[in-house]
């Protein structure tokens, strides 16, 4: 089979040029698009060269119904407005779609669900394969333990992260809360403050913690009494999710149309 000839949405930004180098040494996936927002005073330069690479003649461009023209996928770790945007072109243009964007909101997730009747997209509000393990981890545990243990996610980003609780903070509430058999929804406690009362079993806590580089620090944490497990995982580099987010548009090549999560990328749907 051919290279997989792939477009990075957000091109320009720390993550976008994270995968352009990873794309470069990924046996098996070409880049042939790199996509930016309009306006960005970054349309026009070589990809790789802002990538730290040789100049590869790709330019930043702010089209992607031009660019997808010739591609099989496009990686997109962007903001919701955007993602939303690129979801409805490469539903049209049939091309896989590997979405890392954080902070979408619950119609975001209606919309990008509602094209892949016809289109194959990968979601994950984190593409590393260790956090994906914890959150497998979390479920079974969270399954096993009842309310007598209390469920609190911990997570700690660099001072530039824009969204919180983080996408893989909630990933992680929503694997506890699956295996609870509850909805996270309902039952998750995002702020604390004042005066709050005692804690309501059942309820599955967040804290968020911003400061320096931090690349994403996150914790599960089950407290009973007189005991606690902590799961945790630490994560030193970004090249980890652009890694995770690459093998996931190669495995999702050779699927059909569907919505598929990181969980099925690693074969972990039934852990």
């Amino acid at each position: 089979m051919s290279d997989m000839r792939l477009i990075v949405a957000g091109a320009g930004g720390r993550m976008g040029r994270t995968l352009v180098k990873t794309i470069s040494q990924t046996k098996g996936a070409v880049l042939t698009g790199a996509l930016e927002a309009p306006g960005s005073a970054l349309l026009g330069q070589d990809a790789g060269v802002l990538a730290g690479l040789p100049a590869n003649g790709i330019a930043l461009s702010a089209d992607l119904w031009e660019l997808s023209k010739d591609a099989d996928g496009v990686i997109d770790f962007t903001v919701p407005a955007a993602s939303i945007a690129n979801v409805a072109i490469a539903a049209q243009r049939g091309i896989v779609h590997v979405i890392g964007t954080t902070g979408l909101s619950e119609s975001d997730e209606a919309v990008i669900r509602s094209v892949t009747s016809r289109a194959i997209v990968v979601k994950s509000g984190n593409m590393s394969l260790g956090v994906n393990l914890l959150a497998a981890l979390v479920k079974r545990v969270a399954k096993s333990l009842d309310e007598d243990f209390d469920i609190e996610v911990l997570e700690m980003h660099h001072k530039m992260k824009i969204d919180a609780p983080s996408g893989t903070a909630l990933m992680l509430g929503e694997a506890a809360a699956k295996g609870r058999g509850v909805r996270l929804s309902e039952r998750s406690v995002r702020v604390r403050d004042g005066y709050t009362g005692e804690r309501r079993p059942g309820d599955i806590g967040f804290a968020t913690l911003r400061g320096g580089t931090v690349v994403g620090d996150h914790t599960v944490i089950f407290a009973g009494a007189d005991e606690r497990i902590e799961l945790s995982h630490k994560a030193g580099d970004r090249a980890l999710f652009a890694t995770g987010a690459v093998k996931a548009a190669l495995w999702a090549r050779n699927q059909k149309p569907g919505f598929y999560t990181m969980a099925d990328v690693l074969g972990l749907g039934d852990f």
